[in-house]
């Protein structure tokens, strides 16, 4: 007989913000117990059929796997309020290729939560039939939500889709991550086709002032390693 090994998966890690006790949570969302609040940045909702417009061929699949990651994080966690943190489609017109399944599960998503459309650059107006309200930015106590980053204290931004790259036991792992100094986070972008930038590229320099860190999605867990070790 072959025994069977369990591997347990910690889906979230402790994350503070200028005070504020959140979680970061392997699938790359953001979880403010407190406020029964869960934030996701870029979803990019329908790049795929976006870069087929324009000729470049990708299997039409990336909006119901994101819709499907986020559906997994809501019911792990039930959120009163879903915060979308930018750039949720990734073009002005996506909204309307999304196809009615889709929309059909955005619907069932915000069924009995409040629901926010942070916009973004590739999303600045994002029409009420898709539910929810749009706001530019929203501020909760200490914490300024919204997409693009400034450095400022209490802020949680998008954006940048940070991504590291890590070296250990002879092996490299790049994974997204989340970026984060104490008083300011970026989030990792949430899209499944949605790509990355490294941290070590001075965009996130001109943000964090000094040291920072990186909560990389791991398997089973988030990794946290100072961003002076990545590369």
């Amino acid at each position: 007989m072959t025994a069977k090994i369990a591997l347990s998966v910690n889906f979230r890690s402790a994350l503070d913000i200028a005070g504020v006790s959140l979680h970061a949570d392997l699938s790359g969302a953001l979880f403010w117990e407190e406020q029964q609040l869960l934030v996701v940045s870029d979803l990019h909702l329908e790049k795929g059929s976006s870069f087929a417009a324009r000729g470049t061929l990708l299997p039409p699949y990336d909006t119901a796997a994101t819709l499907g990651r986020l559906a997994s994080v809501i019911a792990r966690h039930d959120p009163r309020t879903v915060i979308a943190l930018g750039d949720s489609f990734h073009d002005r017109n996506a909204h309307d290729r999304l196809s009615d399944g889709d929309r059909n599960v955005i619907g069932s998503l915000q069924t009995r939560r409040d629901w926010i459309w942070i916009s973004g650059n590739h999303d600045p107006a994002i029409p009420s039939e898709l539910g929810g309200v749009v706001a530019s930015e929203v501020a909760i106590g200490p914490i300024t939500f919204r997409h693009e980053p400034t450095g400022a204290v209490g802020e949680i931004a998008g954006h940048l889709h940070p991504k590291a790259r890590v070296s250990a036991r002879g092996r490299s792992m790049e994974r997204r991550c989340f970026a984060a100094d104490g008083e300011r986070a970026v989030m990792p972008a949430f899209g499944a086709y949605a790509g990355g930038l490294s941290i070590r590229d001075e965009a996130f320099a001109r943000i964090f002032a000094s040291s920072f860190t990186a909560h990389l999605l791991g398997d089973r867990r988030v990794h946290s390693i100072a961003a002076a070790r990545c590369y």
